[in-house]
């Protein structure tokens, strides 16, 4: 029947699958425009586990893309956005 998941079956909105790529994209936006609906939603689409890994490769990434941008090392970049004094 749609719109029942069953007994002590929490509905989900979008049924298909999500990667954890996709899931960690998804939560590190929803959490950058503190939409907190969509971060709830987010983090059931992948284990905690793999939510974990997602959102570290993408820190990772970004860290990465910044760095060559910038033309500074990644722990400068890093140390920057979490307003860290300078190592």
């Amino acid at each position: 029947m749609p719109g029942t998941a069953g007994p002590g079956v929490p509905e989900r909105r979008d049924r298909r699958a999500h990667n954890l790529f996709e899931a960690a994209a998804a939560h590190v936006a929803a959490r950058a425009e503190d939409d907190q609906d969509r971060m709830e939603e987010t983090a059931g689409w992948v284990s905690p586990e793999a939510m974990s890994f997602g959102v570290s490769e993408l820190a990772c990434r970004a860290v990465l893309t910044l760095a060559r941008e910038r033309g500074q090392s990644p722990g400068t970049v890093a140390r920057d956005l979490l307003g860290l004094p300078v190592a």
